[in-house]
């Protein structure tokens, strides 16, 4: 019996992101997500790219762009579709670690290695 959904775990939070909830119909066990976690360094949103992009290769995989009757399906499409969303979140995680890279702080650099300020330049400007 699969384990019942938890949002609030870090499996649960990838499974969130891939639109993985149903516990009667996981696309993923546990130990894949897992897995997913471990070689995206635990960062949720990075598993969970990782775990739509599989989901686009199978769909990729498995489904051809079909016309029958009325019905259509396009696999491709539809892969193409997940890997925008799986691109989305890693732009997530990378604007997120360049604003807390920033954080709108500077540092300030002594550039002439003296004690002196620089010719004309009052003592108390300087420091």
């Amino acid at each position: 019996m699969p384990q019942a959904y938890d949002p609030t775990s870090s499996v649960g939070r990838v499974r969130l992101l891939c639109n993985d909830t149903n516990p009667d119909d996981y696309l993923f066990a546990d130990n894949e997500i897992e897995t997913f976690l471990a070689l995206e360094g635990d960062v949720i949103k990075l598993a969970a790219a990782q775990a739509i992009d599989t989901i686009a290769d199978n769909e990729a995989l498995l489904s051809k762009a079909i016309r029958a009757q009325d019905i259509q399906a396009d696999g491709p499409k539809v892969a193409d579709s997940l890997r925008k969303r799986a691109a989305a979140l890693r732009a997530q995680v990378a604007t997120a670690d360049d604003t807390a890279e920033d954080a709108g702080y500077f540092e300030v650099i002594q550039l002439n290695g003296d004690a002196e300020p620089p010719e004309l330049t009052e003592w108390e400007y300087y420091a």
